[in-house]
């Protein structure tokens, strides 16, 4: 008995529909962390999101082991750093400009191949390079607030969403991804706890708006993003997946032009637009190349 995958357009409906959940964090965690501070509001976060998974998957619970565990602990480290300086940045700066510049993870990708893999980064990837950085000069010598701490730190959370991905890609096998997803959300609860213990003043009171916010992202972005990415996305190529990403930054600048006010000046939008295309070029034309490759293979096939 042949068991059928899911269909392309559903594929790519539920994938669109994680980049959605994904740019509603920047709002609500923007939201959220108005009064709750960024450590604690990532500890709160995971914590919720590990007692949901551990509820749902239970009777998966007696399947963990010491691999899993291992594994899930390392790649659980790299989306701690990722989740931690998320906070920080967006608390910075901009969820606009920080939607923009967390989707640098795509040129970070070849960059940390060739640093450590002497992987070749390619003349596109070096095109969308020089684009980002014109892109960050545009925000930098803006008349607004330039490049600030928040736009470094939201830059360096590219670089570590691009290690948290290469780190999936090269210690994850055919584990189990609820339970590996439990681990990493346990793990990053964990790192955030410890460091929210020795920094961060308890709230003596959060309003509902800032708890919604809270709830949300710890359901819809992490619970439900993780589960319908690890679904889903097996079914479509990198490349592909990529493409779909990118709507990331488009949510976030929606959600701050129509709920937040904000507005950037002609400038900032002409650098994060340069930076917005530093992504699409390298991804569009490794589309195209791919759509190529499958259509020859498929005329050899039909021949």
């Amino acid at each position: 008995m042949v068991v059928e995958g899911p269909t392309r357009g559903r594929v790519y409906f539920y994938l669109i529909l994680t980049t959605f959940f994904w740019g509603g964090s920047f709002l609500f965690s923007k939201i959220g962390l108005r009064e709750i501070p960024p450590l604690l509001f990532v500890f709160t976060r995971f914590t919720l999101a590990t007692l949901i998974m551990a509820v749902v998957f239970a009777r998966r619970l007696r399947l963990l082991d010491r691999t899993i565990l291992r594994r899930g602990l390392l790649v659980g480290a790299a989306l701690g750093l990722t989740n931690i300086s998320f906070v920080f940045g967006i608390s910075g700066t901009s969820i606009s400009r920080a939607g923009v510049l967390n989707n640098l993870f795509v040129l970070f990708i070849p960059l940390i191949t060739k640093l450590v893999w002497k992987d070749r980064i390619g003349k596109i990837n070096l095109t969308g390079l020089a684009l980002a950085g014109a892109g960050i000069w545009l925000l930098a010598t803006s008349g607004g607030t330039g490049f600030n701490r928040g736009d470094l730190v939201s830059t360096l959370c590219a670089l570590f969403i691009a290690i948290h991905i290469i780190t999936v890609s090269k210690v994850l096998r055919d584990d189990d991804v609820y339970l590996i997803s439990l681990v990493q959300f346990a793990t990053v609860a964990l790192m955030s706890g410890v460091a929210a213990l020795a920094t961060s003043p308890v709230p003596v009171s959060v309003s509902p708006l800032s708890l919604f916010a809270l709830v949300y992202c710890a359901i819809f972005p992490t619970v439900i993003c993780f589960t319908l990415q690890n679904s889903f996305q097996r079914y479509v190529t990198p490349t592909r997946a990529g493409l779909v990403y990118t709507l990331d930054p488009v949510w976030s600048l929606l959600a701050g032009f129509f709920v937040l006010g904000e507005r950037l000046l002609p400038l900032e939008c002409l650098g994060c637009g340069m930076i917005f295309l530093a992504v699409l070029v390298p991804l569009g034309v490794r589309y195209v190349a791919e759509s190529q490759i499958l259509k020859r293979y498929s005329r050899k096939v039909f021949y």
